[in-house]
Order: structure tokens, then sequence, then C-alpha cells
């Protein structure tokens, strides 16, 4: 009998951003994103848990190496995105606001073309205790 089991990984690192729209004017972007659109930007303590679903291996009984996984998510998030102003050091966010909506899709990007697709993924990202984003490629 197959198992299908999640198993979670999580790591966490720290970055700053503007949310800011560059088609609407600045009145446009300070009343619709806040304390966001500092034009100094500000930042956040993010946490991060990646979820990979899969079948249980009969002769190791891993759904996938944990060491393997958290040396995805280390190359993949973790040297692209800590200590970094998200708008101006990465280069996924040139075109793209980096929203939590779209942080966590990226990463998502990331890690879906290092992981077997024969594995289900999901990413969760905490922007802070009470704001969180999830994405699982749908």
């Amino acid at each position: 009998m197959t198992r299908k089991v999640a198993v979670f990984r999580t790591a966490h690192f720290n970055a700053a951003h503007r949310l800011n729209v560059p088609q609407w004017t600045d009145e446009q972007n300070k009343a619709y994103f806040g304390l966001c659109n500092n034009a100094n930007y500000h930042g956040h303590n993010y946490e991060l848990e990646v979820k990979v679903v899969g079948a249980v291996d009969e002769v190791s009984g891993y759904v996938i190496d944990m060491k393997v996984l958290k040396t995805f998510i280390d190359e993949e998030v973790i040297e692209a995105f800590d200590h970094k102003n998200l708008n101006l050091d990465v280069p996924d966010f040139a075109s793209l606001n980096p929203s939590a909506e779209n942080i966590v899709w990226v990463i998502w990007e990331k890690l879906r073309k290092r992981i077997d697709n024969q594995f289900e993924l999901s990413v969760r990202l905490y922007e802070t205790p009470r704001n969180f984003v999830e994405f699982n490629g749908k």
C-alpha cells in the first residue's frame, strides 16, 4: 500500500520592501498601501513553511530527504532574499510588486523547479505572526 505523507521544513529570512505601483500617483500608492508604501522601505522577519507531499519510499522510509529540501530552500530563498531589499536587490521583483502574495508565488516557482513533480508542493509565508499567505500551484 502506498502511503502519502506530508513533510514540512521551516526557514526564516529578513528582508525589506516597498509596496508601490509605478503607474499610480504617489497619492494613490499612499492611499492604497499606507505605511507599506514608505519611500524608505520597511522590513519583515519572514517565516517560511514548505510542505512536500508524496509517497513514502519503501527502502529509505523518506518522502524526500530533508537535507536536500533544506539545501533547496537555502539556495533558492535564503541566499536570494535574506537581508536584502526585495525591490532593489532581487531581480524577481524588478517589475513585480513584492507583496506577500507575490513573494510566496516567486518562492514556490523557485522551489518547484528543484523539487520533482511527483511531489505536491505548498509554500506558506508569514509576514507577521497574524498575516500569512500560502500558494500550492493552483
